[in-house]
Order: C-alpha cells, then structure tokens, then sequence
C-alpha cells in the first residue's frame, strides 16, 4: 500500500459534514486523500465561484490531508454539446472555473464525466459540439498544468476505455487521458461480450487513476462493496498496477445511513485488501 493513495469518493460522507470534518474523517480512516465533487446541483457547482476554493486550500493544511483529484460530473447539466449555445457556454465556464479551482488546490486531475449531452439526444452535431469544446478544455488545462481524464459512463457514448481512447487520440495531448470506473467496465463487458482487461490494455499509458465500485448488470450505483456484485477487482487491479496506475478511489454513497462510520471503515478494509 505504501506505493499507492487510495482516496474515498466525497459523496460517500454525510453530506452534513463540512469539508474540514471530511478530511479529517478521512484521514483517520486511512484514506491517503478525498476526491471533491463538483456536481450538476446548484450546491456543488457554486462551490467554484463561492470562495470555496480558498477555504478548501486553507483546510487542506489545517487537516494535513489531501485533495488529489476533482470527480466534475456537472456536465452532465451543462453538457459540452448541448444543441443550445447557451449552454455549451456554461459547460466552457464551468470547466474553466474547474481547472482554476484544481490550480489552487494542488488537485492533480480532474474527472470528466464521459457524455456528450446527458438530457438531450445525441447526434452528430452533440459530437461536433463535445470535440470542439474538449479541445478547448485541453488547451486551458495544459496551461495550468491540470490533467483531463475520462470517466468511463453507463451510456453508450463513452463506456468503455476504447471508446474513451478515441477522444484521447483525437486530441493526442499529454494532459487528456482515462480514469475509468471498473464497475461500469464490467458491465460494458457483459453487455458487449468482452473482456474488461482487454478493454483497459488498450488505454495503456493513458489510465491516470481508477474508481473501484460495485456494480452489477444494469446496476450503476449505490450497492455496498462486498454486497454481491460482479465488479473484477483482483483482475482489473493488477492489470492497472501493470500499467504504474497509483492513484485509486473508492466511489460510494452515503444515504443517510446511522451507522456510516461502520459503513466507511468496513469499505476502506475492503478495498485495501483488494489493493494488496
């Protein structure tokens, strides 16, 4: 373990908790860092134009504990290739204040979620729409040194690391890559009638981190670590190892559950073993 940082998933804390109770939390569970959510509620996405960024850096230091990565699924509102300009506009604003937000706090990468419009259909202009604004994400991103990485979704857009990889050879940046969700990759195997670590063999040198989350078929969310679902982890782990993939991070949710200490101890066990 001392050779890789497993982080825990920020939605996986009672949201009533504040950012300085999180870290903490998290650090004496054992967590090596927390990944943010910047999400498609009003609640989240402000927290890039509210001074969150400066309490968080300040908090940082006061927890000794570390932001690493930013799970920006806000697009998912605001979709890069939304059919309405105005949108796309907020979709660019939001990038950009996402990439300032990581600049300031250290955050290393910033997962994208892997949609070109989430609420609309999509067509070939959502495509044209999505190319153009990721490479305008890219070009800024590189300019403050920020790293771009897909998360492999539930739709068929982006579900798999090969479809990702399409962009990332499209854009053929140093700053654009992979952070797939394991779970979600299982799931597109069974659907597709493939092999998950195929699948992550062809975004070799371009996995920057990983989720680590319970699925089944059909099944995207909310199922607890070693509840019965189908997720490769020993597989899918050593294939990322293999690749020098050192960054990984339990997503999971928090319902509002009494006991959710118990819940995030058991997990952090879980998934350290599945880790070893």
């Amino acid at each position: 373990m001392d050779k890789i940082n497993l982080g825990i998933y920020e939605k996986a804390l009672p949201n009533s908790l504040s950012l300085d109770q999180k870290l903490k939390f998290a650090k004496e569970i054992g967590f090596d860092q927390l990944e943010i959510s910047i999400d498609e509620s009003d609640e989240k996405l402000n927290r890039l134009y509210d001074g969150t960024s400066d309490i968080l850096k300040k908090s940082q230091v006061a927890c000794d504990m570390r932001i690493r990565t930013m799970c920006l699924s806000g697009h998912r509102k605001y979709p890069f290739g939304s059919s309405k300009k105005e949108i796309r506009e907020k979709s660019m604003d939001i990038m950009k204040k996402a990439i300032e937000f990581s600049d300031n706090n250290g955050i290393r990468i910033i997962q994208l979620a892997g949609y070109d419009v989430y609420y609309e259909e999509s067509t070939a202009d959502s495509k044209k729409y999505f190319l153009e604004n990721l490479s305008k994400a890219v070009d800024l991103a590189s300019k403050y040194g920020v790293i771009l990485a897909f998360e492999t979704m539930e739709t068929e857009f982006m579900d798999t690391v090969e479809k990702a990889m399409h962009y990332v050879d499209i854009i053929n940046s140093p700053y654009l890559g992979i952070y797939p969700d394991i779970g979600n990759l299982k799931n597109a195997a069974v659907k597709y009638g493939t092999d998950v670590i195929e699948d992550l063999k062809k975004g070799a040198g371009h996995i920057f981190a990983a989720h680590l989350k319970e699925t089944n078929p059909g099944i995207y969310r909310d199922m607890k670590f070693g509840s019965g679902g189908h997720t490769e982890y020993e597989r899918s782990i050593k294939e990322l190892k293999n690749q020098k993939v050192a960054i990984y991070t339990g997503e999971f949710w928090d319902h509002g559950e009494e006991n959710y200490k118990e819940i995030i101890k058991d997990s952090y066990e879980f998934l350290v073993n599945k880790l070893k």
